[in-house]
């Protein structure tokens, strides 16, 4: 049987189109440029869409994770529990704070954060742990709030989760605080932007004045109030962690796209694991029985044992056919920086430096049409 005709796919795209290009009109024309109505019009809905009392939109998730754990009042001295195998983002904003990482091993199974091993982790000095959502499966939060100490908050890096579900609850109020991404490759995209959210009015409150500077009260309302040209009062100090209204503007319309855009990719995802069973080095992510995968990526397992190469020599093989992949993420505790700052080994956390190995991930967007999934997995028959 011949190769399928040569075809070129991304490892992810983000879907946008004249919906988006149309809604940066109103700002653009009214002038009101940075964070303004548009961004607290996607804030309230955003809150609405994963049932949170608070949305606060940011630059970015790694500074809505930055803001979160500034809200609690993590600094100097404090301890904060990280999974090794995460984005290093997650690792740096703890360091921000002036606190020190922690790094947990993860279950090489879902890729998330082992509970036993944060809960073995955990001291005095132990103010939070941050639970990865990552590829868009929430890690298990029932399991940790059982396992740490009540003193211990929990905050949901949700970077991959816009949408995603565990037992019934939305990704964004399972623990103290989360934080979203909206960079181009996740699910729904603003470019650049995050957002964090929290039921709880002191975290909302705090993080709301702390993105703005420590000003006491935002842009907006001094604008909008009777006495625009005084300066509000500045007692924290603060950060310029605001969204635009142009990306608020574009949010807004991708947020209006997100169940569609979710419940595409986790029908494909349910072809390509259908399609796949036939490849018996490769373990693709299985769908989670008690809740919803957001499915920002599809992340499978290489075996190393019965795979036809090493995971990088596939990847080789499957760039020359024109199908991006990825390595799943990076394993924190064997980067440069982490590595020599804390004495870490290779070997000192084995799930993430397994996972750091075999993980890869394939195609799956909304960009995507039928023949494209169709060529990835005949591409990966063939290896």
């Amino acid at each position: 049987m011949s190769h399928l005709p040569y075809r070129r796919i991304s490892i992810a795209l983000p879907s946008t189109g004249a919906h988006e290009w149309e809604a940066v009109r109103e700002p653009i024309m009214s002038g009101w440029l940075t964070q303004g109505p548009k961004v607290a019009a996607f804030e309230q809905s955003f809150a609405a869409a994963h049932t949170v009392d608070y949305a606060l939109a940011t630059t970015s998730c790694t500074t809505a994770l930055h803001l979160a754990l500034a809200a609690l009042g993590v600094g100097p001295g404090d301890e904060v529990i990280v999974p090794a195998f995460t984005w290093v983002a997650t690792a740096n904003v703890v360091l921000y704070c002036g606190a020190t990482p922690v790094l947990a091993d993860v279950d090489p199974l879902t890729f998330n954060i082992d509970v036993a091993d944060a809960a073995a982790r955990v001291t005095p000095r132990t103010r939070a742990v941050i639970a990865v959502h990552l590829f868009g499966l929430c890690a298990d939060i029932d399991g940790l709030r059982a396992a740490l100490p009540d003193s211990v908050a929990i905050v949901e890096d949700a970077a991959c989760a816009a949408g995603a579900e565990y037992r019934g609850r939305r990704a964004g109020g399972l623990g103290d605080a989360a934080a979203f991404s909206f960079h181009p490759r996740k699910s729904i995209t603003t470019g650049e932007g995050g957002m964090l959210t929290t039921n709880q009015s002191e975290i909302g409150q705090r993080a709301d004045q702390l993105r703005n500077h420590g000003a006491s009260i935002s842009e907006e309302q001094r604008h909008r109030g009777p006495r625009p040209y005084l300066l509000p009062e500045f007692n924290l100090l603060g950060y310029n962690y605001r969204m635009t209204d142009l990306q608020g503007a574009v949010g807004l319309v991708q947020l209006e796209k997100l169940e569609a855009f979710v419940d595409e990719r986790a029908a494909w995802a349910k072809w390509y694991r259908e399609a796949l069973q036939n490849v018996a080095w490769l373990r693709p992510p299985s769908e989670p029985e008690d809740g919803r995968h957001a499915w920002q990526s599809f992340v499978t397992w290489i075996d190393p044992q019965t795979a036809p190469a090493k995971r990088n020599a596939l990847m080789e093989q499957l760039q020359a056919r024109g199908i991006a992949t990825r390595p799943g993420t990076h394993a924190v505790h064997a980067l440069g920086y982490y590595a020599d700052r804390f004495g870490l080994e290779p070997q000192d956390y084995p799930g993430a430096l397994a996972c750091e190995q075999n993980s890869l991930a394939i195609p799956l967007h909304n960009r995507m049409v039928e023949e494209d999934y169709a060529y990835v997995v005949d591409a990966l028959q063939r290896l």
